[in-house]
């Protein structure tokens, strides 16, 4: 059985592809998955540095953390990007692709292979005209973007072919992540427009993470809101990011293997 494929993508930067690809990786990790990651942009490399940091800090701390295979691709083909993926996923349940936050050949060639595709979106409108166009009195959709009717098609070609060549269906799930909750009535019409969409395009909807210091502290040491006895002594909001990031892992429904209890527990808080 092939590895199953999650793709974090959107062609615009800043959503928190790279913090929630991390997160969901570690997470599938601590449930006894075995997680090859490959970074789609080899000039910023955030998923690479971030599990090159993980490594690192077992070594300096001499501890052993649950993690992932991982490697940046900076080749020039999409053969062979996909022999690299070949190659890395071996042997692993779950192959999971960063890609940088704009418009790039290998982003989308990754896309349309997707067992889950998960694009990542701030909670605003600018962000949301990624896969759709609003009006702009009533915040109805008119129109689908350019990247929403790719994989629109992409899917529909793939539910045809499901059968016959034995492929996954693809799951299409439009997480969002720093949402604000203090603009209350930006967030309804935002919503609005998010499950008209979902209606018509056939992605879900799941919560994901707030915009939080944290995130951007642990990043030089490569650890995770998961990693407990190892983060020090946790204030209340970095209880509630941890549950997010729980929550939004149950909420992607990614299929398990079945295995015998890992060695890390991905256990409740006390």
């Amino acid at each position: 059985m092939t590895a199953y494929r999650i793709v974090f993508a959107n062609e615009k930067g800043g959503t928190g592809k790279s913090t929630t690809a991390v997160h969901v990786a570690i997470a599938l990790a601590y449930q006894g998955a075995r997680v090859a990651a490959i970074d789609l942009d080899p000039r910023q490399r955030t998923l690479f540095r971030y599990l090159e940091n993980r490594v690192e800090t077992e070594r300096r701390r001499e501890i052993a953390l649950p993690g992932a295979r991982f490697a940046v691709y900076d080749g020039g083909s999409t053969e062979d990007l996909d022999a690299l993926s070949e190659e890395i996923a071996e042997d692993h349940d779950f192959l999971i692709y960063d890609t940088p936050g704009r418009d790039d050949e290998f982003a989308r060639h990754v896309a349309t292979q997707a067992d889950t595709l998960v694009t990542p979106l701030n909670d605003s409108f600018v962000d949301f005209d990624l896969i759709g166009q609003v009006e702009g009195e009533t915040f109805r959709v008119k129109r689908l973007s350019f990247y929403a009717e790719l994989i629109w098609e992409t899917r529909k070609k793939r539910a045809m072919s499901t059968i016959r060549d034995q492929r996954r269906e693809m799951d299409w799930v439009v997480v969002r992540n720093r949402v604000q909750h203090v603009e209350a009535r930006n967030m309804r019409r935002l919503d609005g427009a998010l499950q008209e969409l979902s209606r018509r395009v056939g992605f879900r909807i799941a919560n994901g993470l707030s915009e939080r210091v944290i995130f951007r502290e642990l990043f030089p040491s490569g650890l995770t809101l998961l990693d407990k006895g190892h983060l020090g002594e946790l204030g209340t909001s970095h209880l509630v990011a941890r549950q997010e990031l729980r929550g939004l892992v149950a909420g992607l429904n990614l299929p398990m293997p079945a295995r015998p209890q890992p060695e890390f527990a991905f256990a409740a808080d006390a």
